[in-house]
């Protein structure tokens, strides 16, 4: 399989083809941040890097042989936690470029897969720009069900579709509920009967008292890597490397080589590995 991978960061659908067993042949890997490209390539040394997006028809690329484009476009724009500019906002209307470049594909490969991911708080405006701009529309996935973290997320791709009165879907089932909890993925600590607050031994701050507060301040935190909730005096602490690592899906030391502030920042915006694994699973070998 070919493989075109825009926005890769820390190149979670290359580890995820080869966690399910779909042979790679050529990767091709569009990613501009310098540690993002220094995760992949030693992980994955065959990686071909063709660098900024915007700059794609300058790629040296065979086209026709693409069997696979990957999107993870910016959400900046669309997120709750945003400032909301919309899909046309400077970020996240890279999404277009992502289009720009599947639809030249298709010319020349009407085959082609792909699977463009983008934030579950996404208004319906957009998720309905989104979708008519790529013939499907998507299917909403909480990470939530294989791993300790919550975090909805759409996910558009002609892997497995079906087709309603009106529309084409996503037709990906949700997985399977795999029960993991926080505390099934904290290195010290310990959690409370409900299981879903932690106990932890290095507090750094405060957050907010009221449980309801609690899991609203955990479902809209912007910056993945910084904390988890305590529940002796509401303290909170970073989460480490470890923990960033499990709470995506990824071994304990697939960021080793990285600082703790660059392997937050890749996990942060990156993709839930088991989810996307589930996803690759619909592929036709």
């Amino acid at each position: 399989m070919n493989v075109v991978s825009l926005f890769n960061g820390m190149n979670t659908g290359r580890q995820a083809l080869e966690n399910v067993g779909i042979k790679v042949n050529k990767y091709y890997s569009s990613e501009i941040k310098p540690y993002a490209i220094e995760l992949t390539q030693h992980h994955f040394p065959d990686t071909i890097q063709v660098g900024d997006v915007t700059k794609w028809k300058e790629w040296n690329i065979d086209w026709q042989s693409i069997d696979l484009v990957l999107s993870g476009s910016p959400c900046q724009d669309l997120s709750a936690a945003g400032k909301r500019a919309g899909i046309n906002g400077s970020k996240s209307s890279l999404f277009f470029v992502f289009v720009e470049i599947l639809k030249h594909i298709k010319k020349l490969n009407p085959n082609v897969l792909f699977l463009q991911e983008n934030v579950g708080s996404a208004s319906k405006l957009d998720v309905g720009i989104m979708s008519r701009a790529l013939g499907v529309y998507p299917v909403r996935i909480n990470s939530k069900l294989v791993t300790a973290q919550l975090r909805d997320r759409y996910y558009w791709s002609n892997i497995k579709t079906k087709e309603t009165m009106f529309d084409i879907v996503t037709d990906i089932p949700q997985p399977k509920d795999k029960r993991i909890l926080l505390k099934d993925i904290i290195t010290s600590g310990e959690v409370d009967r409900d299981n879903s607050l932690c106990l932890i031994e290095r507090y750094i701050g405060a957050v907010p008292k009221s449980e309801e507060a609690i899991q609203k301040f955990l479902i809209n935190r912007v910056d993945f890597g910084s904390y988890t909730v305590v529940k002796e005096n509401n303290l909170l602490r970073p989460f480490n490397k470890i923990e960033m690592c499990r709470l995506q899906g990824f071994p304990d030391n697939y960021c080793d080589i990285l600082t703790t502030a660059k392997a937050g920042s890749l996990l942060g915006d990156g993709w839930t590995l088991p989810i996307i694994e589930h996803i690759f699973n619909f592929i036709e070998r």
